[in-house]
């Protein structure tokens, strides 16, 4: 239907963007670098940091999760410790991270600047 458009993709198509997330293609700035045009990149989670609140423990029992998924406080079937503590008690609790630096969903590289002729 638009050939000329088409010509400026690889694929010599128009890309098929349907329940994609596009990403402005790099093409050299730095910022998601090696990326080529309509390349797909995957989700990720970058490293982030939960904090669970401080409160007063007077003979209190207090779990600590043994796994890394963080859903069960309330359960002893994976605690490292538990016990009776008295005082303030706080923790802060480290997600692990998909390998990278940023969260993003899965994305197509698109060149934002379209040619239509």
């Amino acid at each position: 239907m638009y050939p000329n458009l088409a010509k400026a993709y690889p694929t010599n198509k128009l890309p098929d963007l349907r329940g994609e997330f596009i990403r402005g293609w790099d093409d050299g700035r730095g910022v998601d670098a090696g990326r080529g045009i309509l390349s797909m990149q995957g989700w990720l989670t970058g490293s982030h940091y939960h904090n669970i609140r401080s409160w007063d423990a007077w003979d209190n029992t207090v779990l600590v999760p043994n796994d890394k998924g963080g859903d069960s406080l309330l359960s002893t079937d994976n605690a490292v410790r538990q016990g009776a503590i008295n005082g303030r008690f706080t923790s802060q609790y480290r997600t692990e991270s998909s390998e990278g630096n940023e969260t993003r969903p899965r994305n197509i590289a698109f060149n934002y600047i379209v040619r239509t002729a």
